[in-house]
């Protein structure tokens, strides 16, 4: 089986089990916690910076998965990329609930080890994975570098302005005209 066949594949075993769990199906739910878990806990331990705080946050992310699992539409967003935008938006709440600033940059964020193999290896073949980042990568360095540090580290924009020594406004203009143009590249 080709990188690419093996990646569809996995990608439909992840949308069934996701669609199954929609329909409250617990054997499908604990099958998508197994293919997920090791990618969503990395997300919330790099936002969070705390493995006892990713793991709680994990814990809520998966309770949000079951309940909103019924509203999940294949056509709209690859499974990775709904569950993942879960698991980020959690992990940023905790922050802000938290009131704590990280300003490091994520080229700076300690390796992880961890040697079981991961389920999202598979995942991450993704052939969306690749485009993102081939059109993450096209995007000028200082939106490149603005969306990153948001959407991966958690920084919030206003923070982002004070990291960068520029207006609120211009952080802002900045994301959204790299959001734009991501938008348009993955379009294509």
């Amino acid at each position: 089986m080709s990188d690419s066949s093996s990646a569809i594949a996995a990608r439909a075993r992840l949308v069934e089990a996701l669609i199954r769990t929609g329909d409250e199906d617990r054997v499908a739910f604990r099958e998508l916690y197994q293919l997920t878990s090791a990618k969503l806990f990395g997300i919330t331990l790099r936002i969070c910076g705390d493995r006892q705080a990713a793991e709680d946050v994990l814990h809520d992310v998966y309770l949000t998965i079951w309940k909103r699992a019924g509203a999940y539409e294949p056509s709209r967003a690859s499974p990775i990329t709904w569950l993942a935008t879960i698991a980020r938006n959690r992990a940023i709440d905790w922050r802000r609930a938290q009131a704590t600033r990280r300003a490091s940059p994520i080229e700076d964020a300690p390796a992880i080890a961890d040697h079981a193999p991961l389920a999202s290896e598979a995942l991450v073949a993704d052939e969306e994975v690749q485009l993102l980042q081939g059109c993450i990568d096209a995007l000028e360095q200082r939106q490149r570098g603005a969306i990153r540090t948001a959407f991966f580290d958690g920084v919030t924009y206003a923070e982002l302005a004070e990291q960068q020594n520029v207006p609120l406004g211009t952080m802002k203009s900045w994301v959204r005209r790299g959001l734009q143009k991501l938008k348009e590249c993955l379009e294509r």
